[in-house]
């Protein structure tokens, strides 16, 4: 019988930390390496955790193995970085893209991660260019399979508040009735769902 191993990145966010739990549920998968950058409580037989420096490609390449697939939900916010775009677009673009290209080196079964809806590498809006532009380098290395996924605003308890987008959630699901459906607000946890879902369908 062939071992299924899978590698997670951005297991403290959102989405990372629901993919996390579906994946250690998730007979599927024999292995699950959990790449940080900090140490975090985890444990579970299945877990290999990697406490790396993100902005070492070797550190990070040598997390993935041949045949694995890769989940990121690697991301940050403006509050965060204090509004500076040269440190998001470090952790958002450059992490990112480090990952998909050692995904290409050692020729990964698959690599899914999560972007944004509106993502255009040619928008006005500094967040959705930066999504554009990733989605666009990953989609030019030719891998195995990738998979991006474009939630809307996510609905979810996070680690850490962010009033405006706390506001948001409360407000817009009363609206979104009115919204296309690509605008309307979704759970972090569905996204996550459909994200391990696609990890072991035929969809590429």
């Amino acid at each position: 019988m062939n071992t299924k191993t899978a590698v997670l990145f951005g297991a403290t966010g959102l989405i990372g930390g629901h993919v996390l739990k579906l994946l250690i549920d998730d007979p599927y998968f024999d292995k699950l390496i959990v790449v940080t950058r900090k140490e975090i409580s985890l444990k579970n037989k299945k877990i290999d955790l990697q406490m790396i420096d993100f902005s070492k490609p070797n550190e990070i390449e040598e997390c993935i193995h041949e045949n694995a697939v890769v989940f990121s939900s690697i991301g940050t916010t403006r509050s965060k970085v204090k509004g500076n775009k040269k440190t998001y677009r470090e952790i958002d673009h450059d992490i990112t893209c480090k990952i998909g290209e050692a995904c290409k080196i050692q020729n990964v079964e698959r690599f899914l991660f999560i972007s944004s809806t509106g993502a255009e590498s040619t928008s006005s809006s500094f967040y959705l260019k930066l999504k554009g532009e990733i989605e666009n380098e990953m989609a030019n290395l030719n891998l195995s399979s990738l998979i991006i996924l474009r939630p809307s605003l996510l609905l979810g308890k996070r680690n850490e508040i962010r009033l405006g987008e706390r506001i948001a959630q409360l407000l817009t699901p009363l609206f979104s009735f009115m919204l296309p459906s690509n605008l309307k607000p979704v759970k972090a946890i569905s996204v996550a769902r459909v994200m391990v879902d696609l990890s072991k369908s035929d969809y590429s």
